[in-house]
């Protein structure tokens, strides 16, 4: 919206080149979606409180997780507030790849407000079954995908990277590109809820993940930068930076008040949406293979919850105490604040790592 809002401004050229820069819009982004949320939160805790919309408990899970029963949730849509505000204020409203990570992240936040609405409203930790879940998912990832696939201009924003063979040009067909998307989009969204169990865990990883893909769409978005790392360049990617930087600002808002003791979770409609987000990211920029790396915390998670129900079907055998993993250490007897510390450090490591690796190849 500054931009249009900029392009008004022929009498005060200067400011309005100054309100255009895109490292300045970049920044004001995060600051803005930060500020918002740090002070809508104290709010919404307030309001949902009143309506009693709390934390429902798995009656499986750890017994300490009991203590959490009142503490209010669906606090993604904080998340979604004022990182939507700042998108739509701040970036480039004619950037065609905004509105594709826009559309999806607010499906899928209506696919986790319907689940946390289930939960509360039936006083249960199931909400939507897992098959209605999926089906949601893969309706609305088709839909986007197809339309994104058939819409696009650009060759190269078809091309399957592979680290270390760049210079290997592939070119996915509809049907590969279709999977692959697919794959990744559900894959992540679905991880990042499971990981959703610990108080900050999910938002921390989350941040660090955002913040490797933002400077990736910084990177495949600008011709010089693209050419020295040897990926394709794409020119609306550059753009991503501001809605990563808004995620990260309004993630970092929240993260203010669910870190340990946490006074507000985020709930399915904060961690699909998110997940979903990060997903549609990685799609646009063309990282499938990077985001293993940087996400392995919940390539952790979710390979946890697999091997632990792939056992217990067909082998009658529990490889962890709890699936997913955290709450395997949980019931090993580590503190939850040393779980969520160690897990945000080695997805920083996971990250440096990808950034080393883009690098050197």
């Amino acid at each position: 919206m500054i931009l249009i809002l900029a392009k008004y401004l022929k009498f005060y050229f200067q400011i309005s080149n100054f309100l255009i820069s895109f490292t300045l819009r970049a920044i004001i982004s995060l600051l803005t979606s930060f500020i918002i949320s740090l002070c809508i939160t104290p709010y919404f805790i307030t309001f949902f409180q009143k309506k009693n919309f709390s934390q429902v408990i798995r009656l499986d899970g750890p017994k300490s997780h009991l203590k959490k029963k009142n503490i209010p949730t669906m606090g993604g849509i904080i998340i979604l507030i004022s990182f939507i505000t700042s998108v739509l204020f701040w970036s480039d409203l004619y950037n065609p790849y905004l509105w594709y990570v826009l559309t999806i992240i607010l499906f899928y936040a209506l696919i986790g407000f319907i689940d946390d609405f289930y939960k509360i409203i039936l006083d249960n930790s199931i909400g939507l079954t897992i098959s209605k879940k999926i089906f949601l998912q893969t309706i609305i990832t088709i839909i986007i995908v197809t339309l994104f696939y058939v819409n696009n201009t650009e060759k190269s924003a078809l091309q399957f990277i592979i680290p270390f063979f760049k210079h290997i040009k592939i070119y996915l067909n509809f049907i590969t590109y279709l999977i692959i998307s697919y794959l990744i989009i559900l894959w992540i969204s679905n991880s990042v809820n499971l990981t959703d169990g610990l108080d900050g865990m999910a938002i921390i990883s989350v941040i660090l993940i955002v913040f490797g893909l933002a400077l990736l769409s910084y990177i495949t978005g600008d011709i010089q930068y693209s050419k020295y790392f040897n990926l394709p360049y794409l020119k609306y990617t550059k753009e991503l930076v501001i809605i990563c930087t808004a995620i990260i600002g309004s993630g970092l808002g929240f993260l203010w008040f669910n870190t340990y003791p946490a006074t507000i979770f985020m709930g399915d409609i904060g961690s699909l949406s998110l997940g979903s987000a990060i997903g549609i990211i990685t799609i646009l920029i063309r990282q499938e293979i990077l985001l293993l790396i940087m996400g392995g915390i919940f390539l952790l998670e979710s390979l946890s919850v697999i091997i632990q129900v792939f056992f217990y079907k067909y082998k009658k055998y529990r490889v962890f105490l709890m699936a997913p993993i955290h709450h395997h250490f949980e019931l090993k007897g580590y503190p939850e604040s040393h779980i969520v510390a160690r897990f945000g450090i080695i997805s920083l490591i996971l990250l440096l790592i990808t950034l080393s690796i883009l690098k050197v190849c």
